[in-house]
């Protein structure tokens, strides 16, 4: 098992801007692909963005693409989202996860998830 914590949500305006960041801990950080997901109110937890283990590959969702950032450090064990000009349609509570394979977009799929954090963009 791998332990994630998410960071870095908040409340902003229409066009504006937040970085979240994943620090994980437990089994080796590198032995992992890592995603972004998130959960709009009464709707199911949907895939945003993945990268895999060495930062070589990333893949993201048809409604996040052009404008969020997936990165990861292995170094310090972390992985962020940046996410640039925000909707707000965008609002969720993103979550971080960690799966063994790359090709994983299912939520189901995933058995390594952070807590969440808010994101909230007003118009």
């Amino acid at each position: 098992q791998v332990q994630l914590v998410e960071s870095g949500g908040g409340l902003v305006q229409a066009g504006g801007s937040l970085r979240l960041s994943c620090a994980a801990s437990g089994r080796t950080f590198i032995n992992y692909a890592m995603a972004w997901f998130r959960q709009p109110p009464g709707k199911e937890r949907e895939f945003v963005a993945i990268i895999n283990w060495s930062a070589a590959r990333t893949y993201y969702s048809d409604s996040v693409k052009g404008r969020f950032t997936i990165s990861r450090d292995n170094a310090k064990n972390t992985v962020d989202l940046q996410m640039n000009s925000l909707k707000p349609e965008d609002t969720a509570v993103y979550y971080c996860a960690a799966s063994e394979s790359y090709y994983h977009r299912a939520a189901d799929e995933y058995h390594n998830w952070g807590q969440g954090t808010q994101v909230t963009v007003s118009s």
